[in-house]
């Protein structure tokens, strides 16, 4: 009989060489995704929502992406823990991601905060979030867990990422990303090696380390964790056992690891030319508009066309979008915008804009450079600039929004740093509380 380490060097010999290996691996894994955090900083966007269950792409939901990687990887045993109004995500993941068959080991598997430790706590950290499920994880007995969080946008293949760790020999392996040095204080910052091991690791530090040879750029964790499974349980015993610590991945676990354990980054970038692949942090207004405003493009960076990686959602049954009405005072038009499916444009213009499901705009209306989500109900004669119009918004005959800042203010909009205009139900007041 092969020993273990004979055994675990055969696998690593043949990770480039073998689909197989990584199927292995990836049936093997278990995902865990963190979607209990709020998001404050996307404002009344997760006022009655958590952030991963914010609308975006025009059909879709944040938490979809993470989702949809794991899917498209080949993991299929997913648990999600939310926590921060989580009713809206509940009730998206029942519907739309339900297809699983249990039959075959697979799932997705909701993982509230419900005390699981003792009466008072809930979570109280990334890393408490994880320990308060440990039990479900051990009798799941995944080899290795993959944690991700669950508020970011790209698309990636975690079994490479899974097949590198194993390689490396790696204890935890964090997926990372370059970042320009003034945006990097936001995240985890990191100094590896040249074989890529982390030397040191800082959470949102106000000075940045930068990339040796690259003043301008850091090294950012994308919130990506691979753990052997008895390392992550040792580690999450630890620190939960640690008087004063913060229970968070970023601010304990990954510093104490790095210090006598192998810890590696994984550079998230195109494995041929070299070049870093999509990624993005919806967390703030401004963001969250140029990342939807991205898609829009003739060649968008994010291609959501892509039927080799294609994004899995809960998707209502619509009919096509309509355009109606053409004439000299009233045409229904759209141009280098993107619209969903139940919307109706009757004799209004759309520029530059993307409208989510079920959006009706009325005669002569005009909409450009905006974001607006589902079941929004444009009346006659608006003019929208600049803005994010919020789910299930009734915007009243003739109101302008996004062209005077005092007006918008006057209407108690939010208005961003880079003059992107927020408008909710409960800022028309149209109802204090919505599923969305």
């Amino acid at each position: 009989m092969q020993c273990r380490e004979q055994k675990e060097g055969m696998d690593r010999m043949n990770a480039e060489q073998s689909p197989r290996f990584i199927s292995n691996l990836t049936r093997n894994t278990l995902a865990l995704i963190m979607a209990g955090g709020r998001g404050s900083r996307l404002k009344n966007l997760t006022t009655w929502r958590a952030k991963p269950a914010v609308p975006f792409g025009g059909k879709f939901r944040i938490i979809d992406f993470p989702l949809s990687n794991c899917i498209n990887s080949g993991i299929r045993r997913i648990g999600v823990l939310t926590q921060y109004k989580s009713h809206s995500l509940n009730l998206h993941i029942q519907h739309g991601w339900g297809h699983l068959r249990g039959e075959f080991g697979e799932f997705v598997e909701l993982l509230p905060a419900q005390q699981r430790v003792d009466e008072e706590s809930w979570y109280a950290g990334t890393a408490d979030s994880i320990y308060q499920n440990i039990d479900i994880i051990r009798d799941h007995n995944p080899d290795y867990v993959l944690i991700l969080a669950g508020d970011h946008i790209y698309k990636m293949d975690y079994g490479a990422m899974l097949a590198k760790h194993v390689e490396s020999e790696a204890d935890l392996t964090i997926g990372c990303i370059e970042m320009p040095r003034e945006e990097a204080s936001a995240f985890g910052v990191m100094g590896v090696k040249d074989d890529m091991r982390i030397e040191t690791f800082a959470e949102k530090p106000a000075n940045p380390v930068p990339i040796l040879g690259d003043e301008d750029h850091s090294l950012c964790s994308m919130g990506i964790y691979i753990f052997n499974k008895d390392f992550l349980f040792e580690k999450l015993i630890r620190d939960a056992e640690t008087a004063g610590s913060s229970r968070d991945f970023g601010k304990d676990i990954i510093p104490d690891a790095i210090k006598n354990c192998r810890v590696f980054s994984y550079p998230f970038k195109n494995s041929v030319t070299g070049v870093q692949s999509y990624w993005r942090d919806v967390g703030t207004v401004d963001a969250f508009w140029a990342a939807n405003q991205e898609l829009i493009g003739v060649t968008p960076e994010l291609n959501l066309y892509d039927t080799n990686w294609p994004i899995w959602t809960h998707q209502e049954q619509l009919p096509p979008a309509k355009f109606i009405f053409d004439e000299d005072e009233r045409r229904g038009m759209a141009v280098d915008s993107m619209v969903s499916g139940g919307c109706i444009i009757s004799g209004a213009a759309v520029h530059y804009s993307l409208l989510f499901s079920n959006v009706t705009v009325d005669d002569g209306s005009k909409i450009d450079l905006s974001v607006i989500l589902p079941d929004v109900k444009i009346g006659k004669n608006c003019r929208i600039t600049r803005a994010i119009i919020d789910k299930g918004c009734v915007i009243p005959d003739g109101m302008v929004i996004g062209e005077n800042a005092k007006d918008d203010k006057a209407n108690n909009f939010y208005i961003s740093k880079n003059k992107i205009v927020l408008v909710t139900s409960d800022m028309l007041d149209q109802g204090l509380h919505h599923v969305g």
